[in-house]
């Protein structure tokens, strides 16, 4: 039995087989009104034992309502319980997946994933449900029905047997060829729900491209694939049902034949003659079954492998390594010679050391492409080093449980992302048990109060997939606000403010002036002037640290750091004077005036000042 089946089976062993012992009365009832027939044509109108017909009657109608009652209670029991069943893998599929490690999710799209969460597992309904129940009575009822029918001709019997073999020998190698047709079917299914996932969501970048055709190709193109796929299998069920049809015709006729002939020979009753079609029919009927459930069944067991696959995937948490338990942490964060490589044979970061602070901000600066992400990513620890260490107060961040480190780190990313709720929510989603003077005095320092209380609901507005329904600048500041409520040790901002206009950046400067205070804060920024004041600013290129040091050491030494400044800035080194005269350096433009408040300088901003 696989793991996962088992699992699913064993906790609901005790209405499993509360199931078999009514799917046991249901049959044993079925059996009566074939039964009955030879009784009514041999002793009740052949022998005139009329008295018997009111008895006879009875006991067909007290069995039909067995029967009726059996398969009512049968169905709400094992149909119900296989809905739960649905909603608990649903529940469990999803938790093991949010416990697996950033890389997983990169090699996988998230379409994809909500197809093995929500669809893969429907099938299970067959397997504990009705589905199960009805293939195995299907089977006892054609045991029970084969007995009774060898002693009633065992040559009809043995005719009819040779067929059914014969069926159910090339029943047995079509269900081996069309169930790795259902298996692909899950993963094309899935392929095609993730580009429609992904298509929904950049809906304005296909608008803004007049990509609209070109996406109706693309899903079209999916669809399609689905289309073949399906009618592959359609094809090869119909031909198991056209066999089972031919089967039936075949038996039948070789029936009739010599069961005509046996009555005329006056070796078989015409009642039992009739009551042997009828039970020839109950043997034969799960064949029928067979087709139908045992197509259900192999869909079933393929979903089930695909399940299977995402339930082996290590959770991150559970690394054997992992024992370490992060209680309150400083924030000293230490790379010591880190290698890393997304793919074997091409590395992304190269021997790359360097120290950081409690109370300090380290900043990141290079090209795209040189890896200062991926630094932040192992700061995170979404990735793990290839070689070498990253250590948080001395600790091998490697050896620490994520649960306690991830709870003190706090993420303010460019692309700010927003859950399709409240602001409320969205703010509280960092600390759920925070109190409500919490969350508003964690809006207050970000002022999101700004424009939240001038909405009609106010901290209640709902905010839209991804936050659509407010600005750039008003996204950030919930995130600031979220970041804040969850008060983090480790502070990263990736690109916090590049995206805004001058007015936002410095509203929102205020917020991450205080956010920033007293935790080791590390900064990936392009604009340059935003990490003028940093205590520390490493060049990263190609992988390597090429330059470090504060903005007035890296710009007298005129390398690299010198060459990024001045180009994004516009300025001519030539106009400059010697590297000692720092004070020459040129500012860059200052930001326009917010309602009669003076701009905020880069120092009094990040080292949480006042203008």
């Amino acid at each position: 039995m696989r793991p996962l089946l088992k699992e699913l089976v064993l906790p609901r062993r005790g209405k499993l087989t509360l199931g078999f012992f009514l799917m046991l009365i249901n049959l044993a009832a079925s059996m009566v009104l074939p039964g009955s027939t030879k009784f009514l044509i041999d002793y009740v109108i052949g022998a005139r034992h009329y008295d018997m017909l009111k008895w006879l009657v009875l006991t067909v109608f007290a069995a039909t309502i067995l029967q009726g009652a059996a398969s009512f209670s049968l169905t709400q029991l094992l149909s119900k319980e296989a809905q739960r069943l649905i909603a608990e893998l649903r529940r469990k599929v999803q938790e093991h997946v949010g416990r697996l490690p950033v890389a997983y999710y990169d090699a996988n799209k998230s379409g994809a994933l909500v197809s093995r969460i929500m669809s893969d597992v429907e099938g299970v309904r067959n397997l504990i449900g009705t589905g199960l129940i009805d293939f195995v009575g299907g089977i006892l009822k054609a045991v029970l029905s084969l007995i009774i029918l060898l002693r009633t001709s065992a040559l009809m019997t043995s005719l009819a047997l040779l067929f059914i073999a014969i069926f159910a020998f090339g029943l047995s190698k079509a269900f081996k060829n069309i169930r790795p047709i259902f298996r692909e079917r899950g993963k094309i299914n899935a392929e095609v729900q993730g580009r429609l996932t992904e298509s929904l969501a950049g809906v304005r970048v296909v608008k803004g491209y007049h990509a609209e055709a070109e996406e109706a190709r693309v899903f079209g193109k999916g669809v399609q694939r689905l289309l073949d796929n399906v009618l592959r299998s359609l094809t090869a069920v119909s031909l198991m049902s056209l066999s089972a049809t031919t089967l039936m015709g075949l038996v039948g006729g070789t029936v009739m034949f010599i069961g005509a002939r046996q009555i005329i020979a006056g070796t078989l009753t015409i009642g039992e003659f009739m009551m042997f079609t009828m039970f020839l029919a109950m043997l034969v009927a799960p064949m029928f079954q067979v087709v139908g459930i045992g197509t259900q069944l192999t869909e079933a067991l393929a979903g089930l492998d695909r399940t299977q696959e995402v339930l082996s995937e290590k959770p991150e948490d559970e690394d054997p390594r992992r024992t370490q338990k992060a209680d309150t942490i400083d924030g000293y964060v230490t790379f010591e010679n880190v290698n890393f490589a997304y793919d074997a044979g091409k590395p992304v970061l190269r021997d790359v050391s360097f120290e950081s602070s409690p109370g300090t901000v380290t900043a990141l600066v290079g090209p795209s492409g040189s890896g200062k992400s991926t630094i932040i990513s192992l700061i995170a620890a979404f990735h793990e080093p290839g070689s070498g260490a990253i250590r948080v107060d001395g600790a091998d961040l490697s050896s620490v449980r994520l649960d306690s480190y991830r709870t003190q780190l706090g993420v303010v990313l460019q692309d700010t992302f927003l859950f399709d709720g409240t602001i409320r929510e969205n703010v509280g989603f960092a600390r759920p048990s925070a109190t409500e003077e919490q969350v508003l005095e964690a809006c207050r320092i970000a002022r999101v109060d700004e424009f939240a209380e001038r909405f009609e609901k106010q901290y209640e507005t709902i905010v839209g997939e991804r936050g659509v329904k407010l600005s750039g600048g008003q996204r950030q500041r919930v995130s600031i606000a979220r970041a804040i409520l969850a008060n983090p040790r480790v502070l990263i901002l990736d690109e916090a403010t590049s995206s805004l206009d001058s007015e936002s950046e410095a509203a929102i400067q205020e917020g991450l002036a205080y956010l920033m205070k007293g935790r080791t804060t590390f900064v990936i920024a392009h604009r340059l002037s935003t990490i003028r004041r940093a205590e520390q600013i490493l060049v990263v290129e190609d992988g390597r640290i090429v330059e470090r040091g504060t903005h007035e050491s890296l710009y007298e030494d005129r390398g690299r750091y010198y060459d990024l400044y001045t180009r994004q800035h516009g300025i001519d080194s030539n106009l400059f004077l010697a590297p000692g005269e720092g004070d020459k350096i040129p500012e860059p433009e200052d930001k326009p005036r917010m309602a009669g408040v003076a701009p905020p300088t880069a120092a009094s901003l990040l080292r949480g000042g006042t203008p």
